[in-house]
């Protein structure tokens, strides 16, 4: 059976922490910030992690990076 390759769409949108979790960026970043208050834009330039529903599904797709 082949090797599990690691999901390179995931592997540009999600980086590991030092303890194991996962680390991501917010949506809602890339236009239309005039509709947005400042208090939004700013929370919105802080990453996020993962939640742990999505934790599993997520780490397969990443089950080859280090």
């Amino acid at each position: 059976m082949p090797k599990q390759k690691t999901h390179r769409g995931s592997a540009k949108r999600f980086k590991r922490t030092g303890n194991g979790g996962l680390k991501r960026f917010r949506a809602f970043t890339s236009h239309r910030f005039h509709g947005k208050t400042k208090k939004q834009r700013r929370h919105l330039r802080q990453p996020a992690m993962v939640h742990k529903s999505d934790m599993k599904r997520i780490s397969q797709q990443l089950s080859q990076m280090k």
